[in-house]
C-alpha cells in the first residue's frame, strides 16, 4: 500500500490550502468588482438622467462668421456673438429661440469715393426645433432647425454713401435660416462647455445702378450662404 510521507502530506496540504485560499480571494474581488461596477453605473444613470431632465436652458458665446456682404463680393469675416434660450420637453426634444449678432468689414475694393472696407453689422431673431441625439454623462450633441428675421446694416461705415453704390446688400430686414450642430461637454450637470458650428442663410438684396439714368434699375440678390462657429457655455436649470 502507497503512503505519503510526512514532507508529502505537508506540501500537498500546503498547495490545498493555497488553492482553496486563492480561489476565496478571487471570488472575493469579482463580487467585490461587480458591486463596484453596477454602483457606478447606477450613479452615471442618476447624472444623465439629472443631466437630461432639466427644463431650461440658456446658452452664450462669441465665435466668427464667413459673410458675403455684395452679389459681387469677397466674403468677409466676421466677430459674432449669440445667445439662445431653450425649453426642453423631453430629453430629446427641445425649442430653442436665437438671437445673434455679427460685425465685420466688407471687401469692397477701390472705388470712387475712396472708402476702404466699411463696416457692417447684422443682427438674426429665430427659432425652432432642436434635437438631442446623443446623450452621455460628459458629453452630448444635438442639432437645431431655426428660422427668422435678419437685420442688415451696410450703410452704418459707408460715410452716407448708400450700400449699393459700393456694390453692398441694401441695408433691410430680411428672412433668415440656420442650421447648427451643439457638442457639448458637461462640466456639471447644469453647466457645459459648446461648440456650435453654424450655417446661417440670409435673403439680403442688392439694388443695382442704370449705367445710363445713374438711377435704381431694380433689386437683384440670392441666398447668402455663409458658414461659422460660435463657442459659449450652458446653462440649465428646472425640471421636465
Amino acid at each position: 500500500m502507497f503512503r505519503f510521507s510526512s514532507r508529502a502530506r505537508l506540501a500537498l496540504t500546503v498547495a490545498l490550502g493555497v488553492s482553496l485560499a486563492s480561489f476565496f480571494s478571487l471570488h472575493g474581488q469579482t463580487s467585490r468588482q461587480r458591486r463596484i461596477n453596477a454602483t457606478r453605473q447606477a450613479r452615471i444613470a442618476r447624472t444623465i438622467e439629472q443631466t437630461y431632465t432639466h427644463k431650461w436652458e440658456v446658452a452664450g458665446g462669441g465665435g466668427y462668421l464667413r459673410f458675403r456682404s455684395g452679389e459681387f463680393l469677397q466674403k468677409n469675416n466676421e466677430v459674432t456673438w449669440a445667445t439662445s434660450l431653450t425649453r426642453n420637453f423631453t430629453p430629446e426634444w427641445s425649442v430653442v429661440g436665437d438671437v445673434r449678432g455679427a460685425y465685420g468689414n466688407a471687401k469692397i475694393g477701390n472705388n470712387i469715393f475712396n472708402i476702404k472696407n466699411p463696416l457692417i453689422t447684422e443682427y438674426t431673431f429665430m427659432a425652432g426645433p432642436q434635437y438631442r441625439f446623443y446623450r452621455k454623462e460628459k458629453t452630448a450633441i444635438s442639432a437645431h432647425v431655426l428660422a427668422g428675421a435678419a437685420m442688415g446694416n451696410f450703410d452704418g461705415g459707408s460715410k452716407a454713401i448708400p450700400a449699393y453704390r459700393l456694390g453692398m446688400w441694401d441695408t433691410s430686414t430680411v428672412a433668415a435660416f440656420s442650421v447648427g450642430v451643439n457638442f457639448d461637454y458637461n462640466l456639471y450637470h447644469d453647466l457645459a462647455f459648446r461648440i456650435t458650428p453654424t450655417y446661417v442663410g440670409t435673403l439680403f438684396r442688392g439694388a443695382p445702378i442704370d449705367d445710363n439714368t445713374n438711377r435704381l434699375s431694380g433689386s437683384t440678390g440670392s441666398v447668402q450662404n455663409n458658414v461659422g462657429v460660435n463657442v459659449g457655455v450652458v446653462y440649465r436649470w428646472g425640471h421636465q
